[in-house]
């Protein structure tokens, strides 16, 4: 009765009301209370009209409404080339960016660089050993020091540029060059790695610029509120508090700080610039840092519910249907610039976000190589490319003018409507923060177009139709174009 009640009611606005309602032909009710629009064929044919006006804007919402978000990844430290695992949380993260500021966010991109603390010592110690030995002096190899020949490299390059004016240099003297050398040769080579796989960003933030200022006023703050304390000659910060498992230790008995330190000072930095949400794409070792970090935000006056920590799970690679580890000279890992070289920038940046962000993704090399439709991302670029190529054969240009009406075959509808969705595909994606949602949209795309380019005659004697189906594909042209622009794919003309 309500349901029937509801239904009068909207007829019978719907007989004095211009505009919306007029694109609805019937109205029914369904068990178990559900209220059903049919739409006319008319209101999807306006679709096409709408989607060709705005081309490359087609897509934009506004459910960000504006909101300022910060957007933290891939920070890496300097301490050795990207890994593959690096490169999945730079993809994710970058179409992140992207799909956030086509749904109306004001996103700003940050590196946070971790120049400071024990693993930079570390890297200088390591450094520091292998110029010696290529000096030729004897020295024992720093205990967890950085293995991968690519210290060597760095060290011959010191050798090329200083010769050896650091060979009779004591540890005190010269830790702070090598430490300086290696990290900036390091931070160099990752910036060419992210540039290759198309990943940019607003700011890389020092963790030195931390310490002094800003991380005495996180201890002060925390004194004067009552919320760290001393135990076993470390000072604590009571998280217990704020909901973690338990306390955490802030400085250690030695006097050093712990990683979490300077990780509230970056996050408490982070709030005071005044973003909506701070948003980081972390790797699955740091799980366990969430509510400790949630508890900081907390002490700091913040709703920790503006603080989203996504958990990028790791990638396995495949190559003939075995895990595949590549030779590599970067040490125990693959590097990212060994996948892009092996697997092309397309590929491998469609590869990482073909999964949710949770969930471990299996790269298949073979797959990512082959020029098949077999392979995903081929099958999105040869779709796009098959359509450029249809408008040209057809000797026309694509008359944004046609007559809609002889979009009248069930297919015509039923692609028209799959068009439809883009906008709230990308309103999706962008809320739900899952880029595999616009990959899997997508695929839909690619598929229907197929389907119906194998059902319907796009070419024909009939001028009407034709102008009007090459207009529709055009659509789909310009749905594939600007998803792969988001994914940050090329869309190539022709294959």
């Amino acid at each position: 009765d309500i349901g029937k009640s509801c239904i009068d009611f909207i007829n019978a606005r719907r007989e004095r009301v211009e505009g919306a309602y007029s694109y609805i032909m019937a109205i029914t009710l369904a068990q178990p209370g559900f209220i059903n629009f049919k739409v006319s064929d008319d209101a999807w044919r306006n679709v096409v009209g709408y989607i060709k006006a705005n081309e490359s804007d087609y897509g934009r919402t506004y459910v960000g409404e504006g909101q300022r978000v910060l957007l933290e990844y891939v920070s890496a430290n300097p301490t050795g080339p990207l890994t593959i695992a690096h490169g999945r949380q730079a993809c994710l993260g970058d179409v992140l960016a992207r799909v956030m500021k086509m749904s109306g966010y004001e996103v700003f991109r940050e590196y946070y660089l971790n120049d400071g603390g024990r693993q930079i010592k570390l890297l200088g110690l390591s450094t520091r050993a292998r110029y010696l030995e290529l000096m030729g002096v004897e020295i024992t190899f720093p205990e967890d020091g950085y293995l991968g020949d690519y210290i060597n490299d760095i060290a011959q390059k010191i050798i090329e540029e200083f010769g050896d004016k650091y060979k009779t240099s004591s540890e005190q003297e010269s830790l702070g060059f090598f430490s300086e050398y290696a990290k900036n040769y390091l931070m160099g080579l990752i910036r060419i790695d992210l540039e290759c796989i198309g990943v940019e960003f607003d700011q890389y933030f020092s963790e030195q610029t931390l310490y002094g200022e800003k991380v005495d006023g996180v201890l002060s703050f925390l004194l004067a509120r009552g919320l760290s304390f001393e135990k076993d000659d470390a000072l604590w910060f009571d998280t217990t508090r704020f909901g973690d498992d338990k306390d955490r230790v802030l400085k250690k008995a030695n006097g050093d700080f712990t990683y979490l330190v300077p990780d509230m000072a970056y996050h408490r930095d982070k709030f005071e610039r005044g973003y909506d949400r701070v948003i980081n794409l972390l790797g699955p070792d740091h799980h366990g840092y969430i509510k400790r970090l949630k508890a900081a935000v907390s002490a700091f006056g913040y709703n920790p519910e503006q603080l989203e920590i996504l958990i990028v799970q790791l990638t396995t690679l495949y190559k003939n249907g075995e895990p595949y580890r590549m030779s590599t000279r970067a040490g125990n890992f693959v590097s990212l610039r060994q996948l892009i070289d092996e697997a092309g920038t397309d590929a491998t940046r469609f590869f990482f976000l073909m999964r949710k962000i949770n969930s471990h993704l299996d790269f298949d090399i073979d797959l990512a190589k082959e020029k098949s439709q077999d392979n995903p991302v081929f099958y999105l670029q040869y779709a796009h490319a098959r359509i450029v190529s249809l408008i040209n054969y057809s000797g026309q240009k694509v008359d944004p003018d046609a007559d809609l009406y002889a979009l009248s075959e069930v297919e015509d509808i039923e692609m028209i409507k799959i068009l439809h969705d883009f906008p709230y595909q990308i309103a999706q994606t962008a809320l739900k923060l899952e880029p595999y949602r616009l990959v899997d949209y997508l695929n839909n795309v690619a598929a229907g177009f197929h389907k119906y380019y194998a059902h319907q005659r796009v070419v024909s004697d009939d001028a009407h139709v034709t102008k009007a189906r090459l207009l529709l594909c055009d659509c789909v042209r310009i749905v594939l174009h600007n998803g792969l622009e988001l994914l940050g794919v090329s869309q190539p003309d022709q294959m």
